[in-house]
């Protein structure tokens, strides 16, 4: 993996695992969320995959392979989609926008390669070329109320949560000294998890289906036609309820070490010996609220039951209902 040439910056620490090769922090943990959540600075997220799709009929083969319906998507309109398994289970999350005539996706570090070898073999008769530009295009974020211009020939996927700008690598640096100040990773994952977006990798396992998650209707559309594990989506949606159901915990903050991922929930109740009822997904620490997760947890876990997370007293809201 090509490490990021803004790593050099001052205080610069690298991230490590799956964010290896840009930067967990600059130094000030809580000063880049702050800036984040107040619309300043951006994060370089340039370790993610970068995936084009082009060709006449790109859309309407993308929309046969894809939980989205994106047969008529606007040129600008940002949306994102799932690839599934033949059963139902999440592969790959996509965040893609079109630009009229290239589709510009980005995905979970190091996953392009497999995503690109799966969207080749179903190419078939369809007029489309998959491309790899990870090596050729980085992606930054501009977070939500940030006034800072782009130019208006970069692609620009603009959501809720801020903007994803798909910035040709050798400008990094030239836009890090413009749209400053730089905030690393763990600023930008405390804000996700505060907006309880879910990660695939973190927030996923083998087993995991998008109901569980709260994807129905932001990556999965429930009325468009045949796609790859549709039946397990309708199926879950129509006749019954998914195993498990994301929740957000509120940690106590009296701990100084956050739980790490699968990390086992259980009911205070039953101590640290009980039952283990699901596991964490992403725990980070929060400018204002403090130590926060995500975890994903049994289905019938009741929604006002304290929890535990190893000896960590945690509380629960509701992300996906139950």
């Amino acid at each position: 993996m090509t490490s990021s040439p803004l790593l050099h910056l001052p205080g610069a620490v690298p991230a490590e695992g799956r964010d290896e090769g840009v930067a967990a922090h600059y130094g000030e943990l809580y000063g880049e969320q702050r800036s984040l959540a107040d619309g300043r600075g951006f994060v370089d997220l340039s370790h993610r995959g970068v995936v084009c799709v082009t060709g006449p009929e790109r859309l309407s083969w993308l929309h046969l392979l894809i939980t989205q319906h994106v047969t008529e998507l606007p040129a600008g309109q940002a949306t994102e989609a799932l690839i599934l398994s033949a059963n139902g289970h999440i592969e790959h999350a996509l965040y893609l926008v079109d630009d009229g005539e290239t589709t510009w996706v980005h995905v979970e570090p190091g996953t392009q390669g497999e995503l690109i070898a799966y969207l080749e073999s179903m190419k078939f008769f369809y007029r489309v070329e998959v491309a790899d530009r990870t090596e050729e295009f980085a992606v930054v974020h501009l977070p939500a109320g940030s006034i800072a211009e782009i130019a208006k020939e970069l692609v620009v996927r603009e959501t809720a949560y801020g903007r994803d700008v798909f910035l040709p690598r050798a400008e990094l640096e030239a836009f890090a000294a413009a749209h400053g100040p730089a905030a690393g990773l763990l600023a930008y994952e405390a804000l996700r998890v505060e907006g309880h977006r879910p990660r695939v990798g973190l927030e996923t396992d083998h087993r995991t289906i998008p109901h569980e998650l709260g994807w129905i209707g932001t990556a999965v559309h429930l009325q468009k036609g045949c796609y790859r594990g549709q039946e397990t989506v309708a199926r879950v949606h129509n006749l019954g309820k998914p195993p498990r159901r994301l929740v957000f915990l509120h940690l106590d903050g009296s701990e100084v070490v956050l739980p790490a991922h699968g990390a086992p929930v259980r009911l205070a109740a039953d101590g640290e010996e009980g039952r283990q009822l699901g596991f964490v997904t992403t725990a980070v620490r929060h400018h204002e609220l403090g130590p926060i997760a995500l975890a994903l947890v049994k289905r019938n876990v009741p929604v006002d039951a304290p929890l535990l997370v190893g000896g960590t007293a945690a509380a629960q809201e509701v992300v996906v209902a139950p």
